[in-house]
């Protein structure tokens, strides 16, 4: 069935809006002949339209009004649906070669060309905007496929062929947003709802150039008030767009400023010389003026000579510096006298091969209006409800972030179908992780990820929706882009390398140490927040100062340190199982007890007293001014109890005990660490791993959580 067949019962209103006047037509398909129901025309009250953009959008929604209400009066129906079409006022053109590869060969349906086309359409898009460089927003308003190819070859229609790969030549028109909005908001304003948007030179050349003459190379142009749009044909295809902002507005505004007359009034006297009528009319002082039209001629002459010539030079770039065969002209502005013959002259080609065209290009249409006159300013009206049947069929239109986008309606439409036709990366659908944060750790790149934003929020019609959301026909779909997350974050302290220890010996017991970090070469603690780039080592060494002060034991003169057998400094630096002995000098020897001589009541009392010193003591009271290498003297062996952790505990075989001795005598694993540090206590008071513990003190030892 074909596109006509298939929507031939239904009305299709079509408004021509244009720099003067707008034109409504409301027809119907019958037999594959369109035929016009009623057709109606308002020119505007003021001068709303300039060079075919809407300038004040409300003065022209109230004329659609006018021409909708009229419409509905003569036809007993409502019109809530229409047709429009733009002008060329800025338009850009794009040609493209695009393809379309399958797995295997696939039969060629309509959704499989549309899919070619959108292709084609997209690629256009990205390559005007790579040349554009503009901060003006376009929109795609058309496009016109040049030839298709089938598995490389050119054919002229592709539907029900068997392929393996599709491709197409295509033109792709673009216009800036702000023309689009302003026709869609008028027409909002109405009261009415666009179901297809097309270009003027496309509208009219569906009428005045049917498919069976677009073998020729042939130039339409549509001269209306404003703009003068052009298209060209050759070779079966439509090849070329182009427009030029000067049109019949630009005699009208040399005659009125030869007869010193407003521009309503210069239009009409326009009207009367095209139609070659006397000339009367009132200047602006009131004065009755008359003119004869070879008088007129002077005027309008130089005018008619400049708009011709800059249309010529535009036919012949177009048309690849060459003029075409014939040249069919359209519009009212086509109208004026000379015009036919001077375009011919420019363009250098006999003044038979470019005319006027009205009736007949019309042999299709019927008007059940006899009254009705088909000249050339029904072309563009008419072929704007023509381009309704030829692409809405399978297409719908619907408003994505403010901008209307065109999408082929195969039954089964979504979000994400308007998100991948609409200027907008899929990528932002979704969310994104924030900058991550890259270093190294002991000389291995580690990489930390930033956290997830926030998804895309969507609606359709006000509602929150998703991708998968089915949409129709004029839905205002507005997505919200997904946002980033935070950047990555990391401190020392949170690296699985912060914990990391290693053992030592420290006078016989083992003692296990954290290994430090340092960033850039500098010593960081745990909250050092890592920067982008930070290079981190986790220290596999102490040096003797650092040792002393983790395990609470200040540097003091009268120590002596060893570190495996050797004499150490406090930069001395201590590894894995190294041997560490911590000594302390003796001033006078003479001062330590004769405990040979003492009797056995007064040793044990000495003992369990307190008042014997360990060898850290001795040191602390007697002052020295230099290390002794002499041997410090110490009391005979004697066995001690402790209570630790809540349990008796015998000591034995040393004349004195210090804390860390305890850990000989209990099942504590200092090698794995199950807390933030280790919590020592005797007798409910901190204490250090070499402070002297004495008979019957109350010891705890545990992890501190």
């Amino acid at each position: 069935m074909t596109t006509k067949n298939l929507y031939a019962s239904k009305c299709i209103f079509g408004l021509d809006i244009g720099t003067r006047s707008i034109v409504g037509t409301v027809g119907t398909m019958r037999q594959d002949k369109f035929v016009v129901l009623a057709q109606k025309s308002v020119e505007h009250e003021t001068r709303a339209m300039l060079d075919g953009q809407i300038h004040d959008i409300a003065r022209v929604a109230e004329t659609i009004k006018r021409v909708k209400e009229s419409l509905e009066k003569d036809l007993d129906m409502k019109l809530e649906e229409v047709c429009i079409a733009a002008a060329g006022r800025v338009l850009r053109t794009l040609t493209i070669h695009t393809e379309l590869d399958f797995d295997d060969d696939t039969t060629i349906t309509d959704e499989e060309i549309y899919a070619l086309n959108s292709k084609g359409v997209e690629q256009a898009y990205a390559k005007f905007l790579e040349e554009e460089k503009s901060d003006v927003k376009f929109y795609c308003v058309g496009y016109s496929i040049i030839r298709y190819y089938l598995n490389g070859y050119q054919i002229n229609k592709l539907n029900d062929h068997r392929a393996k790969s599709i491709g197409a030549d295509l033109i792709a028109t673009f216009l800036p947003n702000d023309v689009v909005d302003g026709l869609y908001k008028a027409v909002e304003l109405a009261g009415l709802t666009v179901v297809n948007l097309t270009l003027e030179p496309i509208a009219a050349i569906l009428v005045a150039i049917p498919e069976q003459f677009r073998m020729l190379n042939i130039a339409l142009v549509d001269v209306g008030a404003g703009t003068s749009d052009i298209s060209i044909t050759k070779d079966g295809s439509i090849t070329a767009y182009g427009m030029i902002p000067f049109a019949g507005d630009g005699i009208t505004e040399a005659i009125a400023r030869h007869c010193l007359v407003d521009f309503n009034t210069a239009e009409k006297i326009k009207i009367d010389y095209t139609n070659g009528k006397d000339i009367a009319f009132e200047d602006i002082m009131g004065l009755p003026q008359t003119m004869n039209n070879s008088e007129l001629d002077e005027v309008v002459g130089p005018v008619v000579d400049n708009m011709t010539k800059q249309i010529a030079d535009k036919i012949m770039e177009l048309n690849g510096g060459k003029p075409v065969s014939a040249v069919f002209v359209v519009g009212g502005g086509g109208k004026i006298t000379y015009y036919t013959n001077r375009l011919s002259e420019h363009l250098g080609i006999a003044k038979e091969r470019v005319a006027l065209r009205g009736k007949e290009v019309m042999g299709q249409i019927i008007f059940e209006d006899d009254t009705i006159e088909k000249d050339s300013l029904l072309v563009t009206p008419i072929g704007i409800c023509l381009s309704f049947f030829e692409n809405n069929n399978s297409f719908v239109y619907v408003q994505f972030n403010g901008e209307h986008v065109k999408l082929y309606d195969n039954g089964k439409l979504a979000v994400i179908d308007a998100v991948m036709n609409a200027n907008f990366d899929s990528d932002d659908l979704f969310p994104k992780r924030g900058p991550e944060l890259e270093f190294t750790v002991n000389g291995k790149t580690r990489i930390v990820r930033g956290s997830i934003g926030e998804a895309a929020v969507i609606y359709v019609n006000g509602e929150i929706a998703d991708i998968h959301y089915p949409i129709h026909e004029n839905d205002i779909i507005h997505v919200n882009k997904a946002t980033a997350g935070e950047p990555a974050k990391q401190i020392v302290g949170k690296l699985p390398e912060f914990s990391s220890t290693f053992e030592i010996e420290v006078n016989g017991k083992k003692v296990v140490l954290p290994k430090f970090p340092t960033v850039n070469g500098e010593l960081q603690d745990a909250s050092y927040e890592i920067k982008p780039h930070d290079d981190i080592e986790m220290l596999n060494y102490h040096t003797v100062e650092q040792m002393l002060e983790f395990m609470d034991l200040p540097l003091q003169d009268n120590q002596v340190v060893y570190v495996n057998g050797k004499a150490a400094d406090k930069n001395t630096k201590i590894y894995e199982n190294f041997n560490v002995d911590i000594k302390f000098g003796v001033a006078d020897a003479s001062e330590e007890p004769d405990y040979d001589s003492l009797p056995e009541e007064e040793e044990e009392s000495a003992v369990t007293t307190g008042e014997i010193k360990s060898e850290a003591a001795q040191a602390a009271d007697t002052p020295q001014t230099e290390m002794t290498e002499e041997a410090p003297q110490f009391i005979p062996n004697r066995d001690m109890m402790v209570i630790v952790n809540g349990r008796p505990i015998m000591l034995k075989g040393k004349p004195q005990y210090i804390f860390v001795d305890v850990f000989d005598y209990i099942d504590f694993d200092l090698s794995r660490p199950q807390g933030k540090g280790i919590v020592t206590r005797v007798n409910k008071e901190q204490a250090q791993y070499l402070d002297l513990i004495h008979d019957g003190d109350v010891i705890e030892i545990y992890w501190d959580k």
